[in-house]
């Protein structure tokens, strides 16, 4: 989930054309709640993609050992391919009321879930019968599926953002990887090194175009203490000393310092396709962007660690952070919420089953160690026993995220219509990145113009 997220809150007018085609694969979820033999039945959509077929193997025994645990229920697994990841076709799904009755979506999709009629208010359903784990589940990340103080879903992935660092080039540089910056100073000062001690090097590289600009200019803004919108969402936000902070940072460091390189508008594959190549020294990412690094672009896990995100004068005041989770289909049967509320708590919200099956997953090959998702309190209970069954089960050295574990930052989530806002702010970030003569004032004022127009031509 660190990669950028795409989903777009799509007008419904589109969205029902959409839906015309699009009914005819999907599943309408709730036409039977029982089966000829009395079990409960219940519709789940996102299991893994065909091609990913030991993932699948694992989904399916799950669903086998929940029903074999749980013998009044039955799950009809629905594949909808690519289209979780999708934003028309999930849009779509929403406006012809073709979802399943357990449906995934984004942390960042609760407003475009409530606007289509399709959300129930699970509230009374949540406890520890049906979700024994729940009181450990961390409340910022209860908060994002809640609204007015009712809970309309389930958090089952997360991630935030921190600062990825290469220690290889750290130590060829002088620097201790076990002291990584905690500061936006020190990222310069850092970066300043590195560039200097191999001039192919990028000290600190950044993303500006393909909207990772601005989403990355949105978690430097939180390290400052800013925010993109107002609280109520109705005006941007951004141009003030801590957006003009973000820039400058950046401006130094690239036509001051030196220490980014010459090759700038990187999007999300090019600054990890340089990383892995040993060729950057600093990035802000989240935890994953190592695996990412590793099983993608043929970097190695061991050159790299990840440390909090810094701030301008001390660790960041906040960091983004996004996931997603299952909401439930308006009209289910009480049997059915609790049935969905229990699968959800076996197969994702339980320390040693499903995707915190650690045994299972090691002997697969798939990466334990990295402290993604942290769904947990720190320091409670699930917390506790989840950290140590990854620790014993660590096929990837859990010390390369001890400092960012360890150090957990207070976590803000994205702007409402994230990636249409990150679209214009690509513009700042480019800017101060490609002309070193660029008005950051200016740069900030036109992206604040643009952005206040799409909050009014969306109201």
């Amino acid at each position: 989930m660190s990669a950028p997220q795409y989903r777009k809150a799509v007008a419904f007018a589109l969205a029902a054309g959409l839906g015309l085609g699009l009914a005819a694969c999907s599943t309408k979820s709730n036409d039977e709640s029982t089966s000829a033999d009395g079990k409960t039945i219940i519709t789940v959509d996102c299991m893994p993609v065909g091609t990913e077929k030991e993932l699948v193997a694992n989904w399916n025994a799950d669903v086998a050992a929940f029903e074999k645990a749980n013998p009044d229920v039955q799950i009809k697994s629905v594949s909808v391919g690519t289209q979780c990841n999708n934003p028309p076709d999930f849009t779509a799904r929403l406006a012809g009321g073709t979802t399943t009755d357990i449906f995934y979506g984004y942390m960042t999709d609760l407003q475009q879930v409530l606007d289509s009629g399709q959300a129930m208010d699970i509230t009374s359903y949540v406890t520890k019968d049906t979700i024994a784990t729940w009181d450990d589940v961390d409340k910022s990340l209860k908060d994002v599926f809640s609204d007015g103080g009712k809970i309309y879903g389930v958090p089952i992935k997360n991630y935030s953002m921190g600062l990825v660092y290469n220690k290889v080039l750290f130590q060829k540089a002088g620097l201790d990887p076990a002291n990584p910056p905690k500061t936006w100073p020190e990222v310069r000062a850092a970066a300043k090194k590195i560039a200097a001690t191999d001039k192919s090097v990028a000290g600190y590289a950044e993303y500006s175009a393909g909207n990772t600009g601005g989403w990355h200019f949105t978690a430097e803004i939180y390290s400052q203490g800013g925010q993109v919108l107002t609280e109520d969402g109705k005006k941007a936000d951004f141009n003030n000393a801590q957006g003009k902070q973000v820039l400058q940072n950046l401006k130094d460091m690239r036509y001051t310092d030196n220490s980014m390189g010459s090759r700038q508008l990187l999007q999300w594959g090019d600054l990890l396709t340089n990383a892995a190549a040993g060729k950057v020294g600093m990035f802000v990412g989240a935890p994953d962007t190592t695996q990412q690094i590793v099983s993608q672009f043929k970097g190695k896990y061991e050159d790299w660690a990840v440390a909090p995100l810094p701030g301008q004068d001390g660790l960041a005041k906040a960091t983004l952070g996004g996931g997603d989770g299952y909401f439930f289909k308006k009209g289910l049967t009480d049997a059915q919420v609790k049935a969905g509320l229990k699968w959800i708590a076996f197969e994702k919200l339980t320390v040693g089953k499903g995707q915190f099956d650690y045994p299972r997953a090691k002997p697969q090959n798939y990466p334990v160690g990295l402290p993604q998702p942290l769904l947990f309190t720190k320091d409670s209970p699930t917390a506790k026993a989840e950290y140590d069954l990854r620790k014993a089960n660590a096929n990837v050295d859990p010390t390369i995220y001890s400092l960012f574990e360890n150090q957990q930052l207070p976590i803000k989530g994205e702007p409402a219509n994230a990636q249409a806002i990150y679209a214009v702010l690509d513009s700042a970030m480019s800017g101060v990145l490609t002309d070193p003569n660029a008005n950051i004032d200016a740069l900030l004022k036109t992206a604040e113009d643009k952005v206040n127009q799409l909050i009014t031509a969306g109201s």
